[in-house]
């Protein structure tokens, strides 16, 4: 009887894999060839730009309280199916995008101090990604924005050059990244309300008095010349040119507040606020 052989079997062990390098420190900001951070899942348009909107965590956006009170409609408690005109950004967001983008350097200037009135001025110099390439050249975007008592509460306005800072740095980094949200921080604390007729159509739909020279004109007329209109205003106009206290050939082209150039606008705030 002949024997059956039986086949050897080896045995295999268990292949140890190589252990997975969890991401910390340098390998969170490092970048690949487009500029773009490697760890980052980034969404992007139609034609091919990183879409910054869509990169904004939840966790930094809120209902804009005003924009819903103004229509007399209850604030939702999410923002799930709101528009970008009924959200406010935090601060928190906005440097969160700044740090996604990258940037070499961002320089504060406060300039017109004076008693309860600072405007700022935000420059970036972004880093180079490939969005932008202008074979060496930085790319630089600045923007302006201002704080007074007039659009400040009563907390803020002992911090107007911070609040100044704040609101120039949001505006900066919002419009370089076309981001439509209003950020928390422009947005006027002091309970004024600005009429959809003369403001800019973002700030209509957002129903907050811009942070402008013309915006800040606007709500101190209404406050302290007792206007509801901006025909009221040109009535107001018509006395200073009698009075020869103010005269300008190009006020009779001005049919709203938005009209009003922001070097003329902060003259009348002059003649206004002497009253």
């Amino acid at each position: 009887m002949s024997k059956v052989k039986t086949a050897k079997v080896t045995k295999i062990g268990k292949t140890k894999s190589a252990p997975v390098k969890k991401a910390y420190g340098p390998d969170l900001y490092r970048r690949n060839e487009h500029g773009l951070l490697e760890n980052v899942d980034y969404v992007f348009n139609d034609d091919g730009s990183v879409d910054w909107r869509a990169m904004i965590k939840s966790e930094f956006l809120y209902p804009n309280k005003g924009w819903f009170e103004a229509r007399k409609q209850s604030v939702p408690e999410s923002i799930k199916g709101l528009d970008d005109k009924q959200l406010l950004i935090m601060l928190g967001g906005i440097k969160e995008l700044a740090k996604m983008r990258g940037y070499h350097t961002v320089d504060f200037k406060v300039e017109n101090v004076s008693d309860g009135y600072v405007t700022a001025k935000c420059q970036i110099d972004w880093i180079e990604n490939y969005e932008c390439r202008f074979g060496g050249i930085t790319p630089r975007y600045s923007d302006v924005a201002n704080a007074s008592l007039s659009n400040t509460d009563n907390f803020c306005a002992k911090f107007l050059e911070t609040i100044a800072c704040n609101r120039a740095f949001v505006r900066c980094v919002r419009n370089y990244l076309n981001i439509h949200i209003v950020g928390a921080d422009e947005i006027d604390r002091s309970g004024g309300f600005s009429s959809p007729s003369s403001t800019t159509e973002d700030a209509v739909e957002s129903n907050i008095v811009p942070v402008t020279p013309t915006g800040i004109l606007e709500k101190t007329a209404r406050e302290k010349l007792g206007v509801s209109s901006f025909e009221d205003f040109k009535n107001h106009l018509r006395k200073l040119w009698k009075s020869d206290k103010y005269r300008n050939e190009e006020a009779q082209n001005w049919n709203s507040f938005g009209d009003i150039s922001a070097k003329e606008a902060r003259v009348l705030l002059a003649l206004i606020s002497k009253k």
